[in-house]
């Protein structure tokens, strides 16, 4: 099966809310990005990526964890971010059963993300000869 088709099976699968929110918001990531990839790592993990991971979509009993692998350099002036604010890069949202979803701030958070990492693409120095 492709990511895609995996990612289908997994809403499919889940069959309660989680797949309800996982599939709203993997319709915002493709809106915010139409040229992103979708993936699958880590034994199970929805992965969404465009010049290196934007985000995933992982999966729990009481939420659907939407973690920005550069999540700490991003800014969030929604203040979307609600889990893992500890770490020095990765930040998280954690949608609970019933939670509203900030369409406009998810797709500039989104976004914030694409460029982040087209811009760290662009900065990469080329290889010195013989080194």
């Amino acid at each position: 099966m492709t990511p895609s088709e995996q990612i289908d099976a997994r809403i499919k699968e889940l069959g309660d809310w989680r797949g309800q929110m996982l599939a709203r918001l993997r319709d915002i990531v493709h809106r915010a990005d139409p040229e992103v990839a979708e993936t699958w790592k880590w034994r199970g993990v929805p992965v969404w990526e465009h010049d290196g991971i934007l985000c995933t979509g992982e999966t729990y009993k009481a939420v659907v964890k939407m973690t920005f692998a550069k999540g700490a350099s991003l800014p969030d002036p929604a203040h979307l971010f609600n889990s893992s604010l500890d770490g020095n890069v990765r930040r998280a949202i954690d949608f609970r059963e019933g939670d509203a979803i900030n369409e406009k701030a998810l797709i500039a958070l989104i976004r914030a993300a694409v460029k982040a990492n087209a811009a760290k693409g662009r900065n990469r120095s080329p290889a010195k000869p013989g080194g």
